[in-house]
């Protein structure tokens, strides 16, 4: 039983984590090979402790980003979170295409957070898609596992970097571009002096 209790403390720390780590289907896949453990447990338990870790994420970085980014960058954000918050079904939709492409989720919860996009309208996309995303590369991991020596020679390859790179990119855009302004008055600009 403590392994799976492992597998959901490590997954929600992982995830809890505001800027770019392993993702948690990584330290699932290690778990599961290093104990033996059951791939379906494993992976609920998992995808919990990753789903209560990025709850808790978008429950503090609205406090993180008043402490770091100035108040105005912080109403223009908080404003897209009202748009978005009206789109309820788009916005679950979007969080559940975008759990199931290979792309970290830091970004979608930072920015829903930031925005305060309803919790309702994020969680349960989000824990759908983490599932069949994970389910995907928990079992493909597994497999390769089993394949170890012709791919041991690392985790850094060009998915992972590139996702990191869209990621942050993502990130980039959500907080650089003056959202108000394009919403209000359909005019474009972007503003790299947002932080405090």
């Amino acid at each position: 039983m403590w392994p799976y209790i492992l597998v959901f403390t490590s997954s929600f720390l992982v995830d809890l984590l505001p800027f770019f780590g392993p993702p948690a289907w990584t330290v699932m896949v290690y778990l599961q090979i290093k104990y033996g453990l059951n791939i379906w447990l494993v992976l609920v338990a998992g995808v919990s402790g990753s789903t209560l870790g990025r709850y808790m994420l978008y429950l503090y970085i609205p406090y993180l980003s008043e402490k770091l980014i100035k108040t105005q960058k912080n109403k223009d954000i908080q404003f897209i979170g009202n748009k978005l918050n009206n789109n309820g079904w788009r916005v679950q939709l979007f969080v559940l295409l975008y759990t199931l492409l290979p792309l970290p989720s830091t970004p979608l919860f930072t920015a829903s957070g930031m925005a305060r996009i309803k919790a309702i309208n994020v969680i349960p996309a989000f824990l759908a898609g983490k599932f069949t995303s994970d389910m995907i590369m928990v079992f493909t991991g597994d497999y390769f596992a089993r394949n170890a020596v012709a791919i041991s020679n690392g985790f850094i390859n060009w998915k992972t970097v590139s996702g990191s790179i869209v990621g942050l990119v993502l990130i980039a855009v959500f907080l650089f571009i003056d959202w108000r302004l394009l919403l209000q008055e359909k005019k474009f600009r972007l503003n790299f002096n947002i932080w405090k």
